[in-house]
């Protein structure tokens, strides 16, 4: 991320998601989620298009129904964003080791982003998205930069069963509520990292360097924001810390998680933040590890504070969103 504009980019999320929130979306309900329209991609030809993006441009504006994009096995070059005025919009893959969308693209931690999503009421499955901006070039070329694999703006968003690869900032979870299941992210740099509110559930955390896995932007205790991962999993070569505080109440939860020794024995770091109390850093239950010399500011969370964070539909999902979302 660029830590020497933090305030520009903080204003640029905001109003990226005040546009989003403009967007007609009435209350569907579960019957609602179903797929109105299937578009298949496919990169030999057998499909309606060649192209990921092609297929997106392809949807009319401001739909209400479910449109399933379909994109068969094989490796897409090209940069995707699902703009602001198309909610309801579905990719699904063939398996993230078999459908591959890659873009080589670095400098920005909000614009350059493999993947971008823009509207609420997004889901992709079974897709690997990478950017591969910092590994096509030797390091003598330039420095490591911001490069994403995807960047969310949208309210509503899931994944499941999809892999983020980058170096920095590969998950730009910038803003809004979000939902990730059984996920692979790679990086080494603030790979996790942004103002979203957000559940990881069964994920691997691949952290291949030293490095800070999270840097969550909670701005004020009146916004609601935060990272939870809950039965997942750290591995890599580190050695990392969980993560640093990119805004004064940053919040980063880990429950019953696999913790590798890479991780360093402080776990957490204050980063330019001045007050730790405001800081809401918690593991709860994770195994493989000495936690003897964490932080002495990190949080035991009362029953009650825990399940405000642990409990989806408590953290994310009070109106039940993700029921009115497709299943893949």
């Amino acid at each position: 991320m660029y830590v020497f504009h933090p305030i520009l980019q903080f204003i640029m999320v905001i109003l990226v998601f005040f546009c989003a929130s403009k967007v007609h979306s009435r209350n569907i309900g579960l019957e609602d989620a179903q797929i109105a329209k299937t578009i298949v991609v496919d990169s030999k030809g057998q499909g309606a298009f060649t192209s990921v993006q092609k297929a997106i441009d392809s949807i009319p504006p401001n739909g209400q129904t479910w449109t399933l994009i379909k994109i068969k096995a094989g490796t897409y070059k090209e940069k995707v964003k699902i703009p602001i005025d198309k909610p309801f919009i579905a990719l699904q893959g063939e398996g993230r080791a078999s459908t591959v969308i890659q873009w080589g693209e670095g400098g920005g931690a909000t614009t350059n982003g493999t993947l971008t999503v823009e509207p609420p009421n997004f889901v992709a499955a079974d897709i690997l998205f990478k950017n591969t901006y910092n590994t096509d070039f030797p390091k003598s070329v330039h420095q490591v930069q911001p490069a994403p694999a995807a960047v969310l703006y949208g309210d509503k968003a899931s994944f499941y069963r999809c892999g983020f690869i980058g170096v920095q900032d590969t998950f730009t979870d910038a803003i809004g509520r979000h939902y990730l299941n059984s996920c692979y992210f790679e990086g080494s740099t603030d790979f996790i990292w942004g103002s979203g509110q957000s559940i990881y559930e069964e994920c691997i955390i691949n952290a291949t360097a030293g490095g800070y896995i999270t840097a969550q932007g909670r701005d004020t205790p009146k916004f609601n924001s935060g990272f939870v991962f809950l039965s997942s999993k750290i591995v890599g070569n580190g050695p990392a810390y969980l993560g640093r505080a990119y805004r004064p109440y940053s919040t980063v939860v880990f429950k019953d998680t696999v913790m590798p020794r890479m991780i360093q024995p402080q776990g957490w770091n204050i980063w330019n933040q001045k007050d730790e109390k405001l800081i809401t850093y918690a593991e709860v239950n994770c195994t493989g590890y000495d936690k003897s010399k964490r932080v002495k500011w990190e949080k035991e969370l009362s029953p009650q504070e825990l399940d405000s964070f642990i409990n989806v539909n408590n953290f994310i999902n009070k109106d039940g969103w993700l029921e009115k979302q497709p299943k893949f």
